[in-house]
C-alpha cells in the first residue's frame, strides 16, 4: 500500500512537473504574447474613437462593438479581426495555463486567488475571442456595451434581491477601477516585464505607458461601475452605462470634452503599453 502511494505521488509530481514544462513551452508563450498584441489593438482604437468623439466628429460606439466595425471598415479588416480573434483565443489558453499550474513568481500564500483570477480571466478572453470569431466569419453583429449593461442589469434586477446584487456588481468594478488605478500608479507592472532586456530610454517610455494608461482604464471601470450602483438604486436599468457612454459621460462634466481628451489619450496609451507587454512580459 506505501508502495503504491508512493508511485501514485510520483506520477502527480511528474504530471505536474510535465504540465508546468508545457505551459512554458514556446507555442503557448506565443499565444499570450498574441493575447497582449490583440489587447492593445482594441484599445488604441477604442480610445481613438473616444479622442474623435469628444471633438464631435464620429458617432460611433467607443466600445468593442465600434471597434470591431471599424476594423471590418479598414482595408486590411478582415485580417486584423482574425489577428484580433487568435490573439483573445491564445490569451485564454495562455490564462487557462496560468489556472492550472500557477506561475514561478506566484506566492504560495496568493497561489488560489492567483489561479482564480486567471481562470476569469481565460473565461473574459474566450468570449471576447469568440464575439470577435462571430463577427470575422459574418455570423452577427457585436452588440455594444451599453446595450449589455442594460440588458444585464434589467434581467439582474428582475429577481429578488437582484438590485442588491447589482449594487454589489457596481461597487466591484469601482473597486477593481481603483485598484487598476493605484497598481498603475505605483507601477506594480513593472515586475511582470523583463526589464533587463530594456533600454534605458525605451524602459521609461514602457513606464509611462503603462502608468498614465493603466489609471485611465481604472478610471473606465470605475466609472462604468457607478453607474451601475446608481441604475440600482433608482430602480432604472436604463441608466446603467457601458465603456461608451461611461466616456460620454465624461464630456458632459465640468471638464468638459478635455476630460474626454485626457481619458481617450490614456486608453491609447494602454494600448501601446499591451504591445510592449507583447514583447517584453515574462510569460
Amino acid at each position: 500500500m506505501a508502495t503504491r502511494t508512493g508511485r501514485d505521488v510520483a506520477h502527480r509530481i511528474a504530471a505536474k512537473a510535465t504540465g508546468r514544462r508545457a505551459a512554458k513551452s514556446a507555442p503557448l508563450r506565443f499565444l499570450g504574447r498574441a493575447g497582449f498584441f490583440a489587447r492593445g489593438l482594441m484599445y488604441v482604437v477604442i480610445g481613438w474613437i473616444a479622442l474623435e468623439m469628444a471633438f464631435g466628429k464620429t458617432s460611433q460606439q467607443a466600445d468593442k462593438s465600434g471597434a470591431l466595425q471599424t476594423f471590418g471598415r479598414s482595408p486590411g479588416g478582415e485580417i486584423a479581426l482574425w489577428v484580433l480573434a487568435i490573439g483573445f483565443f491564445g490569451m485564454a489558453v495562455w490564462r487557462l495555463s496560468e489556472a492550472a499550474f500557477g506561475t514561478p513568481e506566484t506566492e504560495k500564500k496568493k497561489a488560489g486567488w492567483t489561479r482564480l483570477t486567471a481562470f476569469a480571466k481565460a473565461v473574459v478572453y474566450g468570449a471576447l475571442g469568440y464575439t470577435v470569431f462571430d463577427y470575422a466569419i459574418g455570423a452577427g453583429g457585436s452588440q455594444s456595451s451599453d446595450q449589455q449593461s442594460v440588458d444585464l442589469t434589467a434581467a439582474l434586477m428582475r429577481h429578488p434581491g437582484g438590485r442588491v446584487l447589482v449594487v454589489v456588481i457596481g461597487l466591484a468594478l469601482v473597486g477593481a477601477g481603483l485598484f487598476l488605478a493605484f497598481q498603475a500608479w505605483r507601477q506594480r507592472f513593472k515586475k511582470n516585464l523583463m526589464l533587463g532586456k530594456i533600454g534605458r530610454r525605451t524602459r521609461q517610455v514602457v513606464e509611462w505607458l503603462g502608468r498614465i494608461g493603466g489609471i485611465a482604464r481604472g478610471a473606465v471601470f470605475m466609472t462604468a461601475g457607478v453607474f451601475l450602483v446608481v441604475a440600482a438604486v433608482d430602480a432604472q436599468p436604463g441608466q446603467a452605462k457601458g465603456i461608451d457612454s461611461s466616456l460620454r459621460q465624461l464630456a458632459a462634466t465640468p471638464g468638459g470634452p478635455w476630460l474626454l481628451v485626457i481619458v481617450a489619450l490614456g486608453l491609447i496609451m494602454f494600448g501601446l503599453y499591451s504591445g510592449c507587454e507583447a514583447r517584453w512580459r515574462r510569460v
